[in-house]
């Protein structure tokens, strides 16, 4: 990051306080592929809102009538908040669309939290390709946007204003300057300077738009000696500079707000990373170019965000919106997982040793991932923090069996399928194959594997009751002790001959706990005992090697995935 030399420490609305302006509902979803239902935006706008971003650009609600339900129901909802973060929506230099964005707005401007945000082209290429004849007339464009702005101060809402496409303006230096001039003049107290199309870079020296910034502002400022502006930068990634771009309107411009959306979407090559901006904000808030001088404010820059929110959002995006990259910066599934043995070891001892910031801090933890170099304690150290007893003895040998059950998988495997290796590992009674009997009021079934203690071939003979299921439940009582079964349901997943059966079954032990197991086989008795057998493999580690949780708890989690071996056909 180029440090270019201010000169002199402008007066910015917000000191060093660098408010966060999240458009990931409005750029973030102009991006292909990343729209989202009408109840999964109210859902993010309640989530930024508990990140506590300064500014929520909802939408552009003249854009459709989806859009405009969507701004007002936000701005409707969030103005029940005790935080309630500004609804910003955007507007082309319209009259009838200003008209339509305050009503949108309408239920944010009794809190002051309301704004409208218009734009204009003033990049050379941008203009006649988007205003078409209307940009040889830049008087009228001027006049216009001073009438727009007018009309939303004027109805109680703050301005935010954008020369689209400030980084490419060439030649238009002085136009923007009459237009951020007017804008000012009618009451807007935001004035954005986007990098529209996503290549700007401080090697360009003065045309880089940081330097354009500063000056733009030097002149509002001698001209508007009584209005506090804030300074806003909108970058964009189509050269991987959206994050060093924005870090450099704060520290070497006069940025006061950022714009970005969460895990960097938007269009084309997306937009800058919030999350990224705000944690090098976290990171280096103290730090400050050499050029300054000792005179400057030396108060580091800071946000309010709640950073420890940051990883919940993520996810949400990654869910719902465009699939984000496993090794994405700050909460990327990689960002805090090592599977190197040096490090995992490294880490057991001290959890910073090789991570920039504890991820702890945005709601995230610290994971190994377990492959091919890893060794007993990377495996003992998860079984535990799973709630599972891991002896020293015992751990090589688990960590081995783990090892082999993934031969395989070169890349690692993650956590919940090591618990699954381990669930395999711990369970009394694995079965290769069932076979059953019945007549009169006789039942016999017969198995080959391991039942408990014993090992190869397994009969056992129930009088009176013809159910190879209550053969089975016999046999089991005879090694574990009383279970009863509460709930047995079984179902066919597919149609024809070739469909299997699905069979669930709710055990519970003397101790009072249930544990509940699934079994699957083209015979329908089958699938009934595999599931009473998983069930009791589940009550088995429970009740021998559980510390402080039911195995249910850890196996039927959300992102865990179930004992299999019980399953085997």
């Amino acid at each position: 990051m180029q440090q270019q030399s201010p000169a002199k420490t402008l007066r910015c609305e917000g000191e060093r306080q660098i408010k966060v302006f999240d458009t990931t509902l409005r750029d973030g979803q102009q991006c292909p592929g990343a729209g989202m239902t009408f109840e999964q935006n109210i859902e993010y706008a309640h989530l930024a809102a508990s990140l506590r971003v300064d500014v929520l650009e909802a939408g552009f609600p003249s854009a459709s009538a989806t859009d405009f339900k969507i701004v007002y129901t936000i701005a409707e909802e969030l103005a029940k908040l005790d935080h309630m973060p500004i609804i910003a929506a955007l507007c082309q230099l319209r009259e009838e669309q200003v008209i339509k964005t305050i009503e949108s707005l309408a239920p944010a401007i009794p809190r002051g939290k309301a704004r409208l945000h218009t734009y204009v082209p003033v990049d050379p290429e941008l203009m006649p390709a988007s205003l078409g004849k209307n940009s040889e007339d830049k008087a009228k464009i001027v006049s216009d946007l001073y009438k727009c702005v007018a009309m939303a101060v004027d109805a109680g809402l703050e301005v935010q204003f954008s020369p689209e496409g400030y980084s490419r303006m060439r030649e238009n230096f002085d136009f923007t300057t009459d237009l951020i001039r007017a804008a000012v003049a009618a009451g807007a107290t935001i004035i954005n300077c986007p990098d529209t199309i996503g290549g700007s870079c401080d090697l360009e020296g003065d045309e880089y738009y940081v330097v354009k910034m500063r000056k733009h502002a030097e002149i509002i400022e001698r001209e508007f000696p009584d209005k506090l502006i804030t300074w806003s930068v909108h970058n964009h990634n189509d050269l991987g500079l959206a994050v060093p771009n924005t870090i450099n309107g704060v520290y070497n411009g006069v940025a006061r707000q950022i714009e970005g959306c969460i895990n960097g979407i938007g269009e084309r090559a997306g937009n800058a990373s919030l999350e990224q901006c705000i944690m090098i904000i976290r990171q280096f808030g103290s730090r400050f170019p050499q050029a300054e001088s000792a005179a400057a404010d030396q108060t580091p820059f800071f946000t309010n965000i709640a950073f420890e929110k940051i990883q919940k959002i993520s996810d949400f995006v990654n869910q719902y919106m465009l699939p984000r990259q496993p090794h994405w910066p700050v909460s990327g599934d990689n960002a805090a997982r090592h599977s190197s043995g040096g490090h995992t070891n490294a880490i057991l001892k001290n959890p910073m040793a090789y991570q920039p910031f504890d991820p702890r801090e945005i709601g995230k933890r610290i994971t190994m991932l377990f492959g091919p170099l890893s060794g007993g304690n990377h495996a003992k150290s998860i079984i535990e923090e799973y709630g599972f007893i891991c002896e020293d003895s015992e751990k090589a040998g688990i960590a081995q069996t783990i090892k082999d059950k993934f031969s395989e998988r070169r890349k690692g495997i993650t956590d919940e399928e090591l618990m699954d290796a381990y669930f395999e590992f711990r369970q009394p009674i694995t079965v290769e194959r069932i076979d059953y009997a019945k007549s009169a009021n006789r039942a016999t079934v017969r198995f080959h594997g391991r039942f408990f203690q014993k090992t190869g071939e397994i009969q056992h003979e129930h009088i009176g009751k013809d159910s190879a299921l209550a053969a089975m439940k016999s046999a089991i009582e005879e090694e574990f002790g009383r279970i009863e079964i509460l709930g047995h349901q079984s179902r066919s997943d597919g149609a024809g001959i070739n469909a299997n059966s699905v069979s669930k079954i709710v055990i519970s032990t003397t101790e009072g706990k249930q544990f509940e197991g699934e079994g699957i086989d083209q015979d329908i008795e089958v699938s009934a005992i595999r599931a009473l057998i998983d069930a009791t493999n589940r009550a088995f580690i429970d009740q021998h090697f559980s510390t402080n949780v039911n195995v249910n708890e850890v196996i039927e989690s959300e992102e865990a995935r179930p004992v299999s071996v019980s399953r085997a056909s």
